[in-house]
Order: C-alpha cells, then sequence, then structure tokens
C-alpha cells in the first residue's frame, strides 16, 4: 500500500517530475561551470561547447538540423517569437483552431489588434478539425496555419501531414504547438512538413524555465527577433543563456529518445487500466477521440458531479478540470465546450494525465478514490 500522505500525482500535462538525471546533469553548471556561454575566454569556450551538444540532442528528437534550434524559456515564449516574428508586406491572415492553448490564441488575438486577420476552425465531438474546412478557409493572403500536435486537455493528436500539405499548397507557412508531444511521441518535423514548432522542458521531466522554437532552415529569413540585446542565438533571441537548463533540456531530449518505447507501452497500460475502470460508473464518458490522442491522456465526464469539489476531496491525489478557477467562480473548459458538451457536462470532467513515474499502485488507489467519491458526491446532491 502506498504511504498515507504520499502524493499521487496524475497531472503530467501541466507539467512533469524532473528526472534525476537531468538534474545531475544540469548541477555543475550552477556551480563549477557557470561561465557565460558567450564569453571568448577558455572557460565560457567550454560552456559553450555543452550549449551546442544540447542543441545537437534537441535537434536529434525531433529530427531538425542543431542550427535550426532556438532556446527560449519556453514555450510561451517560442509561441510569441514564431508568430509575432513573422514578417510580411502582404500576408496578413492566419488560420488556427478554437481548441488551441491560450498561448497560441491570445497571441493571436494581439495579431488581430495589429492589423491581422485571424480565422478560428471548430472541431468536432472528438476535437478532431475537419481537413475541407481548413483548406477552404486558407486564403492567397494566409502567411501562417496553426494547429497544434496534441491537446493539452483531451491529448488528441491533429493530423499534422496532411496539415502542413494543405498549408504548403496554398502558399501558407505551418506551425503547430508541439508543447504535449515532444518527449512523448516520435516526430520528424521535416517528414511531417513542419515550419515553425515550439516545445517546453517540463513538459517530458526536464527543468521549468527552459524550452526551444524550431524554425525551418528555409523559414529563418522571415523571422524577426522579438528580444534585443546582444544578438545571441543567431540574432533571434538576445539575452544570456540558461545554461543549466539548456543542458537539462538537452538530457531530457537525449532520455526520451532512448526510452520512449518503453514509457509509451507501460503508460498506456496504465492510463487504459484506470480509463476502463472509471468508465465503469455510471453516467461517466470520455471526451475527445480515443483513437487519435497522446498515450498518457484520459479526460472523462462523472455526470452530475462538480469536478472542483472532486479534486479537492482527492486531496494527495492531483488532477486538473482544465478549467479557469478564480476565488470568485470556475469557468468550464473552452476546448470541452468546443466539443459539444454543455456548461454542466465541461465542469464535471476530469483529465487524468500520467507519467514515467506513476505506478500501478498509484492506479489502483485513483480508482478506488475516484469511484468513491463520486458516489458519495452525487448521493448529497440527489
Amino acid at each position: 500500500m502506498p504511504e498515507r500522505n504520499k502524493i499521487i500525482y496524475l497531472d503530467n500535462n501541466a507539467t512533469t517530475r524532473l528526472d534525476n538525471r537531468v538534474l545531475e546533469a544540469m548541477l555543475p553548471y550552477f556551480t563549477t561551470d557557470y561561465a557565460n556561454a558567450s564569453s571568448s575566454h577558455l572557460f565560457g569556450l567550454t560552456v559553450n561547447e555543452a550549449v551546442e551538444a544540447a542543441r545537437e540532442q534537441v535537434a536529434a528528437l525531433i529530427g531538425a538540423r542543431p542550427k535550426e534550434i532556438t532556446f527560449t524559456s519556453g514555450a510561451t515564449e517560442a509561441i510569441n517569437l514564431a508568430i509575432k516574428g513573422l514578417v510580411s508586406s502582404t500576408k496578413k491572415h492566419i488560420v488556427t483552431v478554437v481548441t488551441e492553448h491560450k498561448a497560441i490564441l491570445d497571441t493571436c488575438a494581439y495579431m488581430e489588434q495589429n492589423g491581422f486577420e485571424v480565422t478560428y476552425l471548430p472541431v468536432n465531438q472528438y476535437d478532431l478539425v475537419n481537413l475541407e474546412d481548413l483548406e477552404a478557409a486558407i486564403r492567397h493572403d494566409t502567411l501562417l496555419v496553426c494547429v497544434m500536435l496534441a491537446n493539452n486537455e483531451t491529448g488528441v493528436i491533429q493530423p499534422v501531414s496532411q496539415i502542413s500539405s494543405l498549408a504548403h499548397a496554398k502558399g501558407a507557412l505551418f506551425m503547430t504547438d508541439a508543447t504535449q508531444a515532444v518527449g512523448k511521441l516520435p516526430i520528424d518535423v521535416q517528414a511531417l512538413g513542419i515550419d515553425l514548432m515550439p516545445l517546453s522542458a517540463h513538459k517530458f521531466y526536464g527543468p521549468k524555465g527552459v524550452g526551444a522554437l524550431y524554425v525551418s532552415s528555409t523559414t529563418r529569413q522571415l523571422i524577426e527577433a522579438q528580444q534585443h540585446g546582444g544578438g545571441h542565438e543567431r540574432k533571434l533571441r538576445s539575452g544570456t543563456l540558461n545554461v543549466p537548463g539548456i543542458v537539462g533540456l538537452g538530457k531530457a531530449c537525449e532520455i526520451a529518445e532512448d526510452e520512449m518505447d518503453n514509457d509509451t507501452n507501460r503508460i498506456e497500460q496504465l492510463r487504459n487500466h484506470l480509463e476502463n475502470e472509471l468508465l465503469k460508473i455510471t453516467d461517466t464518458y470520455g471526451n475527445g477521440s480515443k483513437e487519435h490522442r497522446l498515450y498518457n491522456t484520459t479526460n472523462l465526464c462523472f455526470k452530475d458531479i462538480s469536478s472542483e469539489k472532486l479534486i479537492l476531496s482527492l486531496q494527495n491525489i492531483a488532477v486538473s478540470n482544465g478549467s479557469a478557477c478564480s476565488a470568485v467562480t470556475t469557468e468550464p473548459s473552452y476546448v470541452l465546450k468546443a466539443l459539444g458538451l454543455t456548461d454542466a457536462d465541461a465542469l464535471a470532467s476530469i483529465r487524468f494525465s500520467l507519467g514515467r513515474f506513476t505506478t500501478i499502485d498509484d492506479i489502483e488507489t485513483t480508482i478506488t478514490k475516484v469511484t468513491e467519491l463520486v458516489a458519495t458526491q452525487r448521493q448529497t446532491a440527489g
């Protein structure tokens, strides 16, 4: 049996625990190898070698060239750099999807305030975009098509290879937010036809505060820096490099490349067991596509319960409802609403996202506890 006060962490799509091997790789760059990677002395050049080695590790994981990797503070900065940095005197139109992460949607809203038009495509009940609708939305003046690879709430995976082909056929660039996918899925940016792709280390057992933007060699000349002050990162992102974080990102990529198959098989079995048992609860159903999704994610609606109350009652079991919460009110998830859920059902839904450190004991305890609490809450409400 697990210890009484042990945290059972099933919110890995929000962030992940730092892998001890990543921490070990980072530690020297806090203490002994602390030089500025941009310094021209031997100490600095040695540290810069570690940065370039990490760049190679990131590139290897996603099928890119090292020079196509720009280090950032995370995926949100990478998204802002990619979208705001695109320069065009004639093309002022962006196509995206209503279920994108807020980092995409808020940046697109900013672009609308600055002379761009944005088309927001709907999704079907499975959280998948209609390819015919997408093709029809791309115009002669479309600069960018932006569709995430895997959704953070539902885990649903979009057909990005087909989407990139549709974008390129009409002369538009294709960007995919791969924050939830990198480190979990095999990704080859060239084979998939990706021009721009943000990622973040803390989503796959790396440190918080570091990420990267993949910019294809053919797209690089179209991007303008949004942060100035020294011309770092090939003049695309100025600022002293976060060397420990970059080294940690590189190590996390190396581990992911080596252990992805094992992680996939083990975690998927645990996710399927959790999902199958919880779906035995009366009036419970899954949200999003069951076929096209990440192996670690299940999003379930327990009708007639409050997900907020359930999360609080779970105490040492960490899960998410995907809602924007405040001290005053809880809003239903805009992602689940886009799938056609009512406010009540969206507010009765829970996301469980498993990870490398999830155990079978964690899953069994969660099944028992959720089953009990759903029954209790429904009896109380009834």
